[in-house]
């Protein structure tokens, strides 16, 4: 028997090969939708590519927010603001530069102040988080937001809520000890309407009060 291949015409093996790749595109798409789950199917005839590829990603987080549990499904890349702020609602907290150099979005983990801008959601499994919202007793007001109030520490309130949190965890630190000491620890929260000195006067008046 002659091992010669047998002659076939261009269009005769053109259509030989794309009849193959399509039976092998049909069956690789028949195996995928064998081993997918209904509810992606469905999805995917709805051309929600990017919810599925979202549920795909999301973990599971387990969280404490103002003495609140929550257990949430999150993106890995979510920052904490943004869960605060977006899934939790929680809009006290603000978001100001987005890259950790203006306080805006302070907040307090497990009792240390973070910028929560800088923060994944997903590094705080397990964490306690105290913001603006919880830092009052009901209607009664923490002794530092009454100072802001008292000695004007605020202009336009866009930092206020930054500035308090960190204040509480400046005199928590232990630096608050005097006006430098105070300057230099809140160096980190911005006042664009430069309420400075009041800010310090507040701190000084909870500090000496005994009342944080």
């Amino acid at each position: 028997m002659s091992g010669k291949k047998p002659c076939i015409p261009a269009e005769s093996e053109e259509l030989l090969h794309g009849n193959r790749r399509d039976f092998l595109k049909k069956t690789s798409f028949l195996t995928a939708m064998a081993l997918t789950p209904g509810t992606v199917v469905k999805a995917a005839e709805d051309q929600w590519d990017e919810k599925i590829a979202g549920v795909f990603e999301k973990v599971s987080l387990h969280i404490d927010v103002n003495g609140v549990k929550h257990t949430l499904s999150v993106e890995p890349r979510v920052t904490l603001l943004d869960l605060l702020r977006e899934q939790l609602k929680l809009t006290g907290t603000k978001k100001g530069c987005d890259r950790g150099q203006c306080g805006a979005c302070t907040v307090h983990v497990n009792g240390v102040r973070v910028n929560s801008c800088l923060s994944l959601a997903v590094t705080n499994e397990g964490k306690k988080i105290t913001t603006i919202e919880g830092l009052a007793n009901g209607d009664e007001l923490h002794p530092m937001q009454e100072a802001f109030i008292e000695h004007d520490g605020f202009q336009c309130g866009y930092c206020t809520s930054g500035q308090i949190m960190s204040a509480v965890a400046c005199i928590h630190e232990g630096h608050a000890g005097s006006e430098a000491e105070i300057r230099e620890y809140m160096s980190g929260n911005i006042c664009r309407c430069g309420a400075y000195p009041n800010i310090v006067n507040a701190i000084q008046a909870v500090k000496q009060g005994g009342r944080s």
